[in-house]
């Protein structure tokens, strides 16, 4: 069961990714304890060579050791998942997608996640009964409480340059059997990212971007969570986008009401339409939170299982509540998804 995976990505010279992970289901042989480790490295640049002037680029290196083990405690369906990880960012004149400072300096992103989770569904790509529920904590240590530095002077590139927050999130899917293989899911996910000083504030790293298909691509950059929602643009349900679109959100939350019924159940080409009514919304900080405030959306779809490919998907979704400054973000949007739900 030791699962060993290489990936290499490129679209030319300005562009080069590749990871590698393996992991180890049976650690020590007797219990079913998974232990994995990967690294990753990526970089991105304006296409010109290192000795041009002119040059910008941001390279990306990660690793992270993680250890996954099923609980007997509260029921046999628990599972606790713990790791470290680290990852280590590198700009040179890079400020695209940033939204502090000129785009050069060096920033470390040390930190431990912790997630217990519960799976019950009854299967796992068409579930009909069960439920799925998660809860995360990730966090750095708190560096500045051992520092004498005054913060609140220091320069971006500085103040950034060890990266620290709290971050949590909670994810429950519920799955109802209505009538013969007609199912109901019901969804709904929440994330806080948090600070320990208030003369650093919340970090820049780390964010949340919502709506759309969640396939843009650009979690690796800074550390961002793309969470898909239907029936709007990529990253448009996201504070202040229209004016800049790398602030991200601190908090978020979506709600998901999706009815499933199969159109095929074979296990080599499972094949079911979908009808789905979802809500969310993504906040700069606490102070503007409203769970009431929400961007609502309805549309349909369809998901096919092919062992080659995994889950492919299609939806068309419809918003129904416009967006500030982005008066096209809610018009009618195909959704393509691949390998995954958007949850």
């Amino acid at each position: 069961g030791q699962k060993l995976s290489i990936r290499l990505q490129s679209y030319g010279k300005g562009y080069i990714s590749y990871n590698f992970s393996f992991t180890e289901p049976w650690l020590g042989g007797r219990k079913p304890n998974a232990f994995s480790v990967s690294y990753f490295h990526s970089l991105y640049s304006n296409g010109l060579s290192k000795s041009d002037t002119l040059r910008s680029a941001f390279v990306t290196d990660g690793i992270s050791i993680g250890l996954g083990k099923r609980l007997e405690w509260p029921d046999d369906y628990f599972t606790l998942y713990q790791s470290l990880n680290f990852q280590f960012y590198s700009l040179d004149k890079y400020a695209q997608i940033f939204s502090f400072g000129s785009g050069n300096g060096e920033y470390n992103n040390f930190n431990y996640n912790v997630i217990l989770s519960r799976n019950s569904i009854d299967a796992p790509i068409y579930p009909r009964t069960g439920s799925e529920i998660s809860l995360s904590l990730a966090f750095t240590p708190p560096y500045s409480s051992f520092s004498d530095k005054n913060f609140v002077e220091l320069p971006e590139e500085e103040k950034y340059q060890w990266i620290e927050y709290h971050k949590w999130k909670i994810k429950a899917n519920f799955y109802t059997n209505i009538f013969e293989n007609l199912v109901l899911s019901a969804r709904t996910q929440f994330g806080f990212l948090g600070s320990y000083n208030p003369d650093i504030g919340i970090t820049p790293f780390e964010r949340f971007y919502l709506g759309g298909d969640g396939l843009t691509g650009y979690n690796n950059f800074d550390g961002r969570e793309l969470i898909g929602m239907r029936g709007y643009s990529n990253e448009s349900i996201t504070p202040n986008y229209y004016q800049n679109s790398n602030i991200g959100g601190t908090i978020y939350s979506k709600y998901t009401f999706e009815l499933r019924y199969p159109l095929s159940l074979n296990p080599s080409a499972t094949i079911f339409a979908l009808a789905f009514m979802e809500s969310g919304n993504s906040w700069e900080n606490f102070a503007s939170f409203n769970p009431f405030k929400v961007y609502r959306s309805a549309g349909v779809g369809m998901r096919v299982f092919l062992p080659m490919f995994g889950i492919l998907g299609l939806d068309w979704g419809y918003g129904f509540d416009e967006v500030p400054g982005l008066p096209e973000a809610n018009q009618g949007q195909f959704h393509f998804s691949i390998n995954q739900s958007i949850d």
